[in-house]
């Protein structure tokens, strides 16, 4: 990382703050009534997001007052603003609101640093399963799970056989189906939210293919997990990488997310 240090005490701030921001999502997830609301783009907000929003935004401010914050619960920032920043927080309070409603568990706080252009620090908690993955590229990747932290690394991890492909448990694309076919047999696995990178992070998948619109804010901490961890996130069909800020609107390009042996096979 060019002209930005992000030191292991940065990186547990970070870690604890998501770990904050699940607490007061569990507390809405405990109680019948969710406050579910819907947006003008017609996706559904509840009250857990906007508590996860506040908690994260007033940590940042506390702990790192002079970058930026993007999130997407206070998405409404001009262009002309946010091209000037080199480096910047961006945050989904609660990514999986779908999930979340549904109460299967498969929703995560994610939060992560970009830097001209690249994600370099992500950290993405997964409360009711209670794993929470970081990352910082150029130092590891790790994964805390009941009092005890693994170190991710798939730079060397070789492809299943068949290979296992993770998607999306709410948002199915029609051009995953064709990519599937170039794909040939495999063993598919679906899942909610920012988890699904995770889970190549992990190794217990192969790849990631997001044929299908997402946000920036949807991706960035759990890329920078990935790639943390000897990863690879690429723009799809261009093969060029995944970066954030580069332009006015905040939709991401198609991608594919992979172990390096994906990518070296295609």
């Amino acid at each position: 990382m060019s002209n930005i240090t992000f030191t292991a005490a940065d990186l547990h701030k970070i870690v604890e703050l998501a770990k904050e921001a699940g607490d007061a999502i569990m507390q809405v997830y405990a109680q019948a009534d969710l406050g579910v609301e819907v947006k003008q783009d017609d996706s559904p907000v509840t009250a857990a997001d906007i508590a996860s929003h506040h908690v994260i935004v007033a940590g940042l401010k506390r702990h790192f007052a002079d970058i930026a914050v993007m999130s997407e619960e206070a998405a409404d920032i001009s262009w002309a603003e946010r091209q000037a920043w080199q480096t910047y927080w961006l945050i989904d309070p609660l990514d999986g609101t779908k999930e979340f409603i549904k109460r299967n568990g498969e929703f995560t706080v994610n939060i992560a640093l970009i830097h001209q252009g690249k994600a370099v620090a992500g950290v993405v908690y997964a409360p009711v399963l209670n794993k929470c993955y970081s990352g910082v590229i150029g130092q590891g990747a790790w994964l805390e799970q009941d009092s005890k932290v693994t170190s991710l690394d798939i730079s060397e991890r070789q492809i299943q056989t068949p290979p296992i492909v993770v998607g999306s448990r709410s948002h199915v694309s029609p051009d995953v189906a064709q990519y599937l076919e170039q794909v040939g047999e495999h063993n598919m696995l679906s899942v909610g939210s920012s988890l699904k990178f995770c889970m190549v992070a992990e190794g217990q998948a192969d790849v990631y293919p997001r044929l299908g619109l997402t946000s920036e804010w949807d991706t960035a901490a759990a890329q920078a997990v990935l790639e943390s961890a000897g990863g690879v996130v690429l723009a799809y069909p261009a093969m060029t990488p995944l970066e954030y800020n580069q332009k006015e609107n905040i939709l991401n390009p198609y991608f594919i997310a992979a172990s390096p042996a994906w990518f070296a096979k295609s």
